[in-house]
């Protein structure tokens, strides 16, 4: 009989540290936040994209990337990236994608606003762009720094172009730019640039590349102030004699954000046009 009492209790003992150990496991401080707090499958690709961006020396850049593509939008602080977001979006539409989507383009670069907002796109913020008012599309506009868009009523309608930068065929020059015609309407004509880019500028001149027109600025990246048509941290800054280019039949154009624009001579601007080449800030000129 004592042998079966003590049988009895030895299970009840057992019973009773199993239970024990179901409900308290042993957990360090650590482990038990991050199971409490992030599931496993999470930890193992925050892990992965952190080793990765480290490897390649970018002291985790690549996982702050990788957050950002995963961070909830459209709410609190994101208000502000909702709306940069879609000047972004805006701009590619407007300068690149207005055919291949059979937007309504006019030969002025308008569309309207009613138009834009029917696309099936989404922002970089995750916003479908059909889920965006007009009163954010006015808010967008009037926050680009570089007068990147201009509005026109028309009709009752809202209507929005991109000022510069098209690669869309269907846009002509003389119904978007106004043209210079005389070399005081742009006393100084630059063209922003980089270094390692000056060999092959030398070489063959200034290519439009895959856009409409060369972009020239009609101001210096001086004062603090953003100037369109030139990229702030360039370099090396090419000088353009306006004179001698007018008179030999090239057509230059400015855009409502004073951007100067033009075809050059099949797409090129020649090195024969260049008046001086100076470095940036410096400015030691530079021989060509």
């Amino acid at each position: 009989m004592a042998s079966i009492n003590n049988a009895g209790r030895f299970l009840r003992r057992l019973q009773a540290l199993t239970l024990s150990s179901c409900i308290f496991p042993k957990l360090s401080p650590a482990s038990a936040f991050m199971d409490a707090s992030v599931p496993s499958s999470s930890r193992k690709s925050n892990f992965s994209s952190f080793a990765q961006s480290s490897r390649s020396g970018g002291r985790g850049a690549g996982y702050e990337r990788e957050n950002d593509r995963r961070r909830p939008q459209g709410s609190g602080g994101a208000g502000k990236d909702k709306i940069d977001a879609l000047g972004r979006l805006l701009t590619r539409i407007l300068r690149h994608m207005a055919t291949e989507l059979r937007l309504n383009m006019r030969g002025d670069g308008f569309v309207k606003v009613e138009d834009l907002l029917k696309l099936n796109l989404k922002t970089s913020a995750n916003v479908q762009l059909k889920s965006h008012t007009i009163d954010e599309i006015r808010e967008a506009v009037r926050r680009d720094n570089k007068q990147r868009f201009s509005l026109l009523e028309e009709n009752g309608e809202l209507l929005i172009r991109a000022n510069q930068g098209h690669s869309i065929k269907t846009v002509e020059s003389e119904k978007l730019l106004k043209p210079i015609l005389s070399p005081e309407e742009a006393p100084v004509c630059v063209h922003g640039t980089y270094r390692k880019n000056l060999e092959l500028i030398l070489a063959s001149g200034l290519k439009r590349m895959n856009r409409m027109h060369v972009h020239f600025s009609c101001g210096l990246p001086t004062d603090g102030e953003v100037i369109s048509g030139m990229r702030r941290n360039v370099n090396v800054l090419i000088f353009l004699d306006m004179k001698k280019a007018l008179e030999d039949g090239i057509a230059f154009y400015i855009s409502d954000n004073k951007v100067i624009l033009t075809e050059g001579i099949d797409g090129v601007v020649p090195v024969d046009y260049f008046q001086k080449i100076e470095s940036w800030p410096d400015r030691q000129s530079i021989p060509f």
